[in-house]
């Protein structure tokens, strides 16, 4: 995982480690990607020695199969992000990406003689999907990050007089909390959007959410 061909091999792996890397990095924490990272490489490699019985091997180098688990998580967050592919002039869709990379790594897999280890990068796309499928990428709160507080009725009693004397006790609805809680997943996905793409890779449909969500915020505030 940390020794390259060459400074090409290195180059276009860290390249697809710095585009896809953050927005995944803040949605599981520094130390839960790193493990993430590791499991990757790890499962690259132990799904090509597994297929050695039946297709050919080439030696694993680099951390290619690390990056394409990244990669394939960041497709699963956020499917319909668009991607430039500098130098080619035209977007595309992480999910569209990502398919297309594992469907080229099949095939060279196969069919293909050229020393590259594309049963290791098939494996780190398997690793990254059976990972994020059982674990997620949400972060896990810690016992001292405090609790969203949700909006919710409670029962209160109020008395009531009928007749004029006798006295009986009627369920009432209150307020008991006022801050209202919001889709927290859909939120992290918008803003990691903005943060790995800009805001103007925004779908209108994304810009009305997060302008509604920011007028319920300051609402809240007054």
């Amino acid at each position: 995982m940390f020794v390259h061909a060459g400074l090409l091999h290195l180059a276009g792996n860290m390249l697809l480690l710095f585009i896809f890397g953050p927005p995944v990095e803040r949605r599981m924490g520094g130390a839960a990607f790193l493990l993430f990272y590791l499991y990757c490489g790890v499962g690259a490699a132990a799904f090509a020695l597994g297929l050695s019985s039946v297709l050919p091997i080439h030696p694993f180098v680099g951390a290619s199969g690390a990056v394409l688990g990244v990669a394939l998580a960041f497709a699963m967050a956020q499917p319909e992000a668009e991607l430039v592919l500098f130098p080619l002039p035209f977007r595309m869709n992480a999910r569209t990406l990502v398919v297309l990379l594992a469907g080229a790594d099949l095939v060279l897999a196969v069919w293909a003689d050229d020393g590259v280890a594309h049963l290791a990068h098939l494996g780190g796309l398997a690793s990254g999907y059976l990972f994020v499928r059982i674990q997620g990428l949400r972060r896990r709160r810690s016992a001292r990050e405090p609790k969203t507080v949700e909006r919710r009725a409670v029962m209160a009693p109020i008395p009531v007089r009928q007749g004029g004397t006798a006295t009986q006790v009627r369920p009432a609805m209150t307020r008991q909390e006022t801050r209202e809680e919001y889709p927290a997943a859909e939120v992290d996905r918008v803003l990691d959007k903005i943060s790995a793409l800009g805001i103007q890779s925004l779908t209108p449909e994304e810009r009305r959410f997060l302008d509604e969500v920011s007028r319920r915020k300051r609402k809240d505030l007054h």
